[in-house]
């Protein structure tokens, strides 16, 4: 059973005097999210993958649909019984909330002071959680005093507080530089594979899901437009949404704008071969084009990893060094070359 699973999910803010119309903030949303999953949920400003998140530890009500949290579904439940289901879903924001007036051990403490928790016991959970996340020095420090890195990870600390089975991440590392983000995506690897924390991550940032994620959703105007396996997304995407996230951190086909540069540059046969696969190996592949003579340059492109395999399109410009029969040569390779990889000629 997942432990998470939204079935046919919607929210409809009313009418408004400003608006007009209703506005459909999520759209039949249906998605399951298993024990121990990393899962991603990435869309631009405006998609609803704030929204959605905030339906599953029920900070808002669903409109329609059915939101099971271990099987029990929380779309109708009392308050009550919602702060006993929340107790299990911790969760971390872009701007840290943290309290102001309140330690470092106080702020990580607050959850643990709602749920009623003994005062030893909470003391206890605070030191264990200061030493995880490397601030045990800072435990009596003001979060004025500290840096947004540091902020950040009092802020999953006390997330961490009541032991929940799923984590939710708004948006984590957004007011963060890129350093303090690898730190704190490091930490939350370090929370699910530790403490086997089933993590939700909400971001627009593509390079974050690449790094942490296993599994990944795109939406798109409050629908989930395409989901699946982070290789697979990211390697073959099925979607133009999709499509444009990935070519934020994986170079693609060059346009035809770029191709137009290209070829201002470059006097060969220009071709893309596309990896899919660590299996792929482009040492045999380039190897076929030396012992054909057949010269090559890497002139748009990358190659990419996620989770050990590698994944990408490199864009070569080909000369052959049989002046005379250089289509021919060239043609022969790359029916050998086919054999390995997919190739496509840029004409």
């Amino acid at each position: 059973m997942p432990v998470v699973s939204l079935r046919d999910v919607s929210k409809v803010y009313p009418a408004t005097t400003k608006t007009g119309d209703p506005v459909i903030a999520i759209d039949g949303v249906s998605l399951d999210v298993e024990a121990g999953d990393v899962y991603g949920i990435i869309g631009y400003s405006g998609a609803g993958k704030s929204t959605l998140v905030r339906l599953v530890n029920a900070l808002e009500r669903s409109t329609g649909g059915e939101i099971l949290i271990d099987g029990q579904d929380i779309a109708g439940l009392p308050e009550r019984r919602l702060r006993e289901v929340r107790l299990g879903i911790g969760m971390i924001f872009q701007q840290f909330n943290l309290f102001n007036s309140r330690t470092v051990a106080g702020n990580i403490a607050y959850p643990l002071e709602v749920a009623g928790r003994p005062r030893a016991e909470r003391a206890a959970r605070v030191a264990e959680l200061l030493d995880f996340v490397g601030l045990a020095d800072k435990a009596r420090a003001y979060p004025d005093q500290l840096s947004g890195g540091q902020k950040q990870r009092v802020g999953i600390a006390r997330a961490l507080a009541t032991q929940p089975s799923i984590l939710l991440a708004d948006e984590a590392t957004s007011a963060l530089d890129p350093e303090t983000t690898h730190e704190v995506l490091t930490l939350l690897k370090r929370v699910n594979r530790e403490f086997g924390v089933t993590i939700i991550v909400i971001t627009h940032e593509m390079d974050v899901i690449q790094t942490i994620a296993t599994k990944v959703a795109v939406m798109d105007q409050g629908r989930v437009i395409e989901r699946g396996d982070v290789f697979d997304v990211f390697s073959n995407p099925q979607h133009a949404a999709s499509a444009r996230f990935v070519g934020t951190v994986v170079k693609g086909v060059p346009s035809p704008g770029e191709l137009a540069v290209l070829r201002e540059r470059h006097v060969g046969r220009i071709v893309t071969l596309s990896f899919r696969d660590a299996g792929v190996d482009q040492q045999a592949v380039f190897g076929e084009f030396a012992r054909a003579g057949v010269a090559f340059e890497v002139i748009y492109g990358g190659i990419n990893e996620i989770q050990g395999r590698s994944f990408g399109h490199l864009t070569l410009s080909l000369a052959a060094d049989h002046l005379t029969e250089a289509d021919a040569v060239i043609d022969d390779v790359l029916d050998r070359v086919r054999q390995l990889t997919t190739v496509t000629e840029v004409r």
